[in-house]
């Protein structure tokens, strides 16, 4: 539905929140389907994201099914996050549990956005997953919330700017980071990265 003339049409927001730290992420250990908990440290600066988002309104807030995801939901203040399967985390396949550093021994240069994952997914999958979050989030009027994952976060920016996936690589992001997606006039825009 379109606005009417003179009126700008509401722009959609898509906040992103990676979750709190694991013992797998502290280690810089590749996780994707090993459900880890949140460490101590994870848990406290997972709730400390409450006050942050406190007094912001939602109208669509969703998580990853992965445990880790899920409790930096509710410590934030969104128990009742609604589970997305397309928010996990990119499938390393051979190399979950493993870091870049142990890969490159046989791998030299290896990183998820240029090479494969044996036995893992595609840059081609992850697409298409993150492609019908962009699509659900932008079929929402104001702001949209998201619990996930470092890579996956990451490619769903990528793909929120009209990038290829690979383009993820461009965007850092630490643990319990919060960042807002959005426009810029009709431009899809970065307008907070890592705050």
């Amino acid at each position: 539905m379109s606005a009417p003339t003179g009126e700008a049409e509401p722009a959609t927001e898509l906040w992103l929140v990676r979750h709190g730290e694991t013992e797998w992420s502290r280690d810089r250990k590749h996780t994707s389907v090993t459900d880890l908990p949140l460490t101590d440290s994870g848990v406290e600066v997972a709730h400390g994201l409450a006050e942050r988002l406190r007094e912001t309104s939602f109208d669509l807030v969703l998580t990853s099914p992965r445990q880790r995801a899920r409790r930096t939901a509710e410590l934030a203040g969104f128990a009742d996050a609604e589970v997305d399967k397309d928010l996990v985390e990119w499938d390393y396949g051979d190399y979950e549990g493993i870091t870049t550093d142990e890969i490159r021994e046989t791998v030299p240069g290896w990183t998820v956005w240029t090479h494969p994952s044996p036995g893992g997914e595609s840059p081609a999958a992850v697409s298409e997953r993150l492609d019908r979050v962009v699509e659900r989030v932008r079929g929402t009027v104001g702001r949209a919330l998201v619990f996930g994952h470092g890579h996956a976060l990451r490619a769903l920016t990528a793909r929120w700017l009209d990038l290829p996936v690979q383009e993820g690589r461009l965007f850092v992001l630490e643990t319990a980071a919060l960042s807002v997606l959005g426009q810029e006039r009709e431009t899809p825009a970065v307008l907070r990265w890592n705050v």
